[in-house]
C-alpha cells in the first residue's frame, strides 16, 4: 500500500472510531447476551462495524449492516472479516430502512446520528455521523417509524437515545405501531466545546439542569441505552 493510501485508510479508520455511546451500547448489549445467541442481527448506522463484531462475538447468528457512508460498508466488511465473521455478515450501503425493504430482524440495533444541531460537523467525522437537525430527531424519527415492520413477532432493538431530544415523543412515536420503549441504562457523556457550540441553543438553554450539566466550561448529558419491543416481551 502506498503512503498516500495509508494516510486514506488512516483518516477513515480516525472518522470511524467508536465513541463512549458506542461503549454503552455494547455494555447493555452484552448483559442481554442470552438474547444474541442465535439472533438474525440489523445495525442501522453500522459506521465501523465494531458492534457488529461485539455481537458476532456474543453468537449472533447472521449479522447485516446499513450505512449511508460507502467507506463505512467497507470498512465493517473488512473487520468482520478479520475477526472471522465474514461468513455470517452483509453489508449494504443506503438511506436507514431502504436497503431492509420485506425484511425482519430479532435484533436490531441503532447508535443513529441525533445530536441537534443545522450545520458543521466536528473532530474529523463525516456530517452524516453528527447531524441530527436542529431537534436532533431527523433520523431518530424515521427509525422509529419504520422500526414495526422490521422485527420479528417478538424481536426488539437496543438503541442510543439522548436524553435531551425528548425520550416521552419517542415513547408516543413507538406506541403509535404497538411498540414501547424502556430505558436499559443511562450514562453521563462529556459534551466537547466544539461540538456544544453547535448545539440548537433553544435546546441547550431548556435542557440545562434537567439532562444536560454545566461545571464551569465543562457539559455533560444523559444518554441512555433504551430497549423497544412490544409491552408483553418488555414485561
Amino acid at each position: 500500500m502506498s503512503a498516500a493510501a495509508d494516510i486514506a485508510a488512516d483518516k477513515v479508520v480516525a472518522a470511524l472510531r467508536p465513541s463512549e455511546y458506542t461503549g454503552a451500547l455494547i455494555q447493555v448489549l452484552r448483559a442481554e447476551s442470552r438474547r444474541v445467541r442465535g439472533a438474525n442481527v440489523l445495525e442501522i448506522g453500522s459506521g465501523s462495524g465494531v458492534v457488529l463484531a461485539a455481537l458476532g462475538a456474543m453468537g449472533a447468528a447472521s449479522l447485516c449492516g446499513v450505512d449511508i457512508e460507502r467507506e463505512a460498508v467497507a470498512a465493517g466488511s473488512r473487520l468482520l472479516d478479520e475477526l472471522g465473521h465474514g461468513a455470517a455478515a452483509q453489508f449494504h450501503h443506503g438511506d436507514m430502512w431502504q436497503p431492509m425493504r420485506g425484511r425482519r430482524f430479532d435484533l436490531v440495533v441503532a447508535n443513529l446520528p441525533h445530536f441537534p444541531m443545522t450545520h458543521g460537523s466536528f473532530a474529523g467525522r463525516h456530517q452524516s455521523w453528527s447531524y441530527g437537525g436542529a431537534d436532533g430527531r431527523r433520523l431518530l424519527d424515521p427509525f422509529l417509524e419504520g422500526l414495526a415492520g422490521h422485527l420479528t413477532s417478538h424481536g426488539r432493538a437496543i438503541v442510543t437515545h439522548n436524553a435531551f431530544v425528548g425520550l416521552e415523543k419517542s415513547r408516543k412515536i413507538l406506541r403509535c405501531h404497538g411498540l414501547e420503549l424502556t430505558v436499559a441504562s443511562t450514562v453521563l457523556v462529556h459534551i466537547p466545546t466544539d461540538k456544544a457550540e453547535l448545539m440548537t441553543a433553544a435546546i441547550r438553554d431548556a435542557e440545562e439542569g434537567r439532562t444536560i450539566y454545566r461545571y464551569g466550561p465543562y457539559l455533560f448529558a444523559d444518554m441512555h441505552i433504551v430497549e423497544i419491543a412490544s409491552a408483553q416481551d418488555l414485561a
